[in-house]
């Protein structure tokens, strides 16, 4: 199998969104006038500005802000995933837990509220965004402790509920998400730069809309888990504070209109819809005829596997002489965790797509994640053809056992091992996060 034309158009979707390149195209600052989108900051009218922020990919834009505002940044902290910091000279970094919140995480967070609840109208805040943000920035709302929230969200995600759905419900037991921290913020200044990892860019959804106008109600949170069937799993203090929303008791989320969200600008920097379009054009130059098929893929992960060997063995058999096919899709599906294994929505998908196409020449898929982890593994994702199957098979490695417990990646690891080389996917934190890309070669 050859991995090198796979990895080449991987490498290019990540470069073209690089969280420091894309802070860098976004903002300008030019004769004391900071430029970002339609947005003019004189920065004179500032007595501070503050950088503020939470997900996996913020060091690197951190580092951004610092190299183009210079000595105008007087502080600020944001919160990364453990081993995902950057170089930063004045802003300050925490690592905290993702995807379950940790203490690191609310002591982070507490530190940004304290931080920007001192700010005034001289005051810019510079908020900077990606995905983690929902699991880094961790403030439960009174009546709430950490761990309720750690077994919430733990059993939303073993689920196989939608970021949607996670996000509605993690809005609706925080004091930070779902608009409130830009409740806080005012009346400063407050411009978000984010780094989208969620389909369709939605700004209530990536990293929980903390500076958004929130679009669901706790109405909708408690649905969520109903749909679910976690009323009798989740803790009892989840559910009291969600019927007392319902009742209106407890105020919900803010909402379009409110009067603190006149002084906030948000502005995408990068997303997946990118990185399809860099893969697009390297496998261009590669000499494949590239499609990109989707930049919503979502939904079961199972379901998506095989939709996407269905779509490659039609082109397959629809291909000419000639030019080979690249087929391109991005998005995030979801795992309904039944087994006690070891695994990732990518290492998943690649192995049900590799049953799905046993046998067949001439097909090799890519899955992987952006960000450079998978589930809780070292690995973004895997690669495989019609001989993975058989081949582990003939080794002794069923892939049918290890996704009955979803054990993908004990089934790549052991594979790897017996045949001497890497089918795992593993590249470190790669800085930046904009959901998944598959990339399917035919020939």
């Amino acid at each position: 199998m050859n991995k090198e034309p796979l990895m080449a158009i991987f490498e290019a979707a990540l470069a073209s969104v690089d969280p420091y390149q894309a802070v860098s195209r976004a903002l300008r600052l030019e004769d004391g006038r900071l430029y970002a989108g339609d947005g003019i900051y004189e920065l004179a009218s500032f007595s501070r500005v503050i950088v503020v922020g939470a997900g996996k990919a913020t060091a690197r834009m951190a580092e951004a802000a610092e190299k183009i505002l210079g000595d105008a940044v007087t502080g600020g902290i944001v919160v990364v995933k453990y081993g995902h910091t950057g170089r930063l000279k004045i802003v300050e970094q925490a690592e905290a837990g993702h995807p379950i919140p940790d203490e690191a995480g609310e002591r982070a967070t507490k530190r940004i509220v304290d931080l920007v609840q001192g700010a005034d109208e001289r005051t810019l805040i510079l908020c900077l965004l990606s995905g983690g943000g929902s699991a880094l920035l961790v403030a439960p709302v009174p009546g709430i402790t950490l761990q309720d929230k750690q077994n919430t969200t733990d059993f939303l995600l073993k689920a196989g509920a939608s970021i949607v759905d996670v996000n509605a419900v993690r809005k609706h037991l925080s004091a930070v998400k779902g608009g409130r921290l830009a409740q806080s913020i005012y009346p400063a200044t407050l411009l978000t730069l984010i780094l989208s990892d969620v389909i369709g860019d939605r700004l209530d959804v990536i990293a929980s809309g903390p500076t958004a106008p929130d679009h669901t109600t706790f109405r909708d949170a408690l649905s969520v888990i109903h749909t679910y069937s976690l009323e009798h799993s989740v803790p009892s203090s989840v559910l009291s504070v969600l019927h007392l929303g319902v009742s209106g008791i407890m105020p919900d989320t803010p909402k379009e209109g409110a009067l603190f969200f006149e002084k906030t600008r948000h502005i995408i920097v990068g997303n997946n819809a990118l990185a399809l379009a860099a893969a697009c054009e390297k496998a261009g130059e590669l000499g494949y005829a590239a499609e990109i098929v989707t930049a919503e893929l979502r939904g079961d992960v199972r379901e998506a596997a095989r939709l996407l060997a269905r779509t490659a063995l039609g082109a397959r058999d629809g291909l000419k002489a000639g030019k080979p096919r690249c087929l391109l899709f991005g998005g995030e599906t979801t795992v309904t965790v039944r087994g006690t294994g070891k695994g990732g929505r990518n290492q998943e998908l690649a192995l049900t797509f590799a049953r799905e196409i046993e046998g067949v020449p001439g097909i090799t898929l890519l899955s992987a994640g952006t960000d450079g982890t998978d589930g809780p593994t070292d690995a973004a994702g895997a690669v495989v053809d019609g001989t993975t199957a058989r081949q582990a098979r003939g080794l002794g490695v069923d892939p049918d056992t290890h996704l009955d417990n979803n054990d993908s990646y004990a089934f790549f690891s052991r594979f790897d091992a017996l045949k001497k080389e890497k089918n795992h996917v593993i590249t470190g934190p790669t800085g930046t996060n904009v959901m998944d890309i598959q990339i399917i070669l035919i020939k």
